[in-house]
């Protein structure tokens, strides 16, 4: 094996190689000789047996839970390891894992073509103008937000079963005139690509190993989320505890939310502040507080049907349910306002953090007005007035007025 030492960097002992269904064919040189002198080769069964001519050394299948092989693979550690992964192992592949697990400078890393690149390159498509995202081992629903008129999605599927199931979203949400297009087996001997609207759904021996392509029509009424701030209260399932439209888009402006960041949402409702916070990115986080169990299922239907299953919800009260939970960037108190979770949130926040919070209460009020006070920010107060029947004729029927508290911490 070539040595692949530099100074005092040391040998790069574990080797992640991308293998492709042509297997062996497809494999580099370097690849070749790195799997055929490994002591350990790591892989699922199918990249075992797709390399199977070139290994000379042990063999491990990767175990359920696959996190088991980490501790055998460590135990290697300055032996010559190699794992098999699927195209780019560090495309939604294993490669983050082991990062997690080894040093940059131990790793050598081959990637093969991805699912994605291979599946973009069979319709012309610029991999930059789709939109990628891996359905395998996450709920259906993540794909909800992509779901755009005239967007190209590229999904890695799950199972067999991904493909038809998608489709009956597609079609539940008035898409069904999306094309649906499934690839198996991408750049093997075996591929397979099938194309039909997924209102038309009929595929049928479908290959486990596949990807998914679509191109997002949106028939008239189609369920289609905003890509801005304060959706439309009819999203939301709610027994009225419900921030609405309108000051929920100012309290989105007052969160301020910035990439990879965690809310705290105390008081969580029907849970539509913590919901349209993870929908500004992939990678946004919540945790959401509620005293009601009924609520907390309300609030979790609502997260999995906008799209944002990961959405965590504890049942308790504040401030004793905040305890030992991970500091949050910001904070909203929109419910079960008190002194105690106000000071609570406010000690755990982080170092530019943001809380924000709302009361319709003289007593909440008065919460507010002492933190304002004591801590300075902005408070804020807001009316509004909806347009309803009155008889015959329309009038303003007016909220709550709300007080708005906003402040960033030092």
């Amino acid at each position: 094996m070539p040595a692949f030492e530099t100074g005092s960097i040391p040998k790069r002992w574990l080797s992640v190689v991308g293998i492709g269904e042509d297997g062996v064919a497809g494999l580099s040189p370097i690849a070749r000789t790195l799997i055929g002198e490994a002591a350990l080769v790591v892989g699922g069964r199918r990249h075992l047996e797709l390399a199977a001519s070139l290994i000379g050394g042990e063999q491990l299948a990767w175990p359920s839970p696959i996190d088991e092989a980490y501790p055998q693979i460590l135990a290697r550690r300055g032996e010559t390891v190699v794992v098999l992964a699927s195209g780019d192992p560090f495309y939604y592949g294993i490669g983050k894992q082991l990062a997690a697990l080894v040093d940059a400078d131990e790793m050598l890393c081959l990637p093969q073509p991805s699912a994605f690149s291979l599946a973009a390159s069979r319709f012309g498509w610029a991999q930059q103008d789709a939109t990628t995202v891996s359905l395998h081992g996450r709920p259906l629903e993540r794909i909800i937000p992509l779901l755009q008129p005239g967007a190209r999605i590229l999904a890695l599927s799950w199972d067999e079963t991904t493909p038809e199931k998608l489709a009956a979203l597609l079609t539940m949400r008035k898409l069904g005139a999306s094309r649906i297009t499934v690839l198996e087996r991408l750049g093997g001997s075996a591929e397979r690509v099938r194309s039909v609207l997924a209102r038309d759904f009929d595929l049928a021996e479908i290959d486990p190993l596949n990807t998914i392509a679509l191109e997002i029509a949106a028939e008239p009424g189609a369920q289609i989320l905003s890509l801005a701030g304060g959706l439309d209260d009819a999203w939301f399932e709610n027994d009225g505890q419900l921030t609405k439209r309108e000051i929920r888009a100012v309290v989105l402006s007052s969160l301020a939310p910035r990439q990879g960041e965690l809310l705290w949402d105390i008081g969580l409702g029907a849970g539509s502040v913590a919901i349209e916070w993870m929908l500004r990115a992939p990678s946004m986080r919540a945790i959401g507080i509620e005293e009601q169990a009924e609520r907390a299922a309300r609030a979790a239907r609502n997260a999995a049907a906008l799209g944002v299953p990961d959405l965590n919800i504890l049942e308790g009260r504040a401030p004793e349910a905040l305890a030992g939970l991970p500091a949050p960037d910001a904070v909203f108190i929109g419910g079960g306002l008190s002194d105690g979770a106000l000071e609570t949130a406010w000690n755990a926040l982080k170092p530019g953090g943001r809380l924000v919070a709302n009361a319709v209460t003289l007593e909440g009020e008065q919460i507010l007005a002492a933190a304002y006070q004591r801590l300075g920010g902005a408070l804020t107060r807001m009316e509004i007035a909806r347009a309803e029947p009155v008889g015959s004729m329309q009038g303003w029927r007016p909220a709550m007025p709300i007080t708005h508290f906003r402040i960033e911490k030092p």
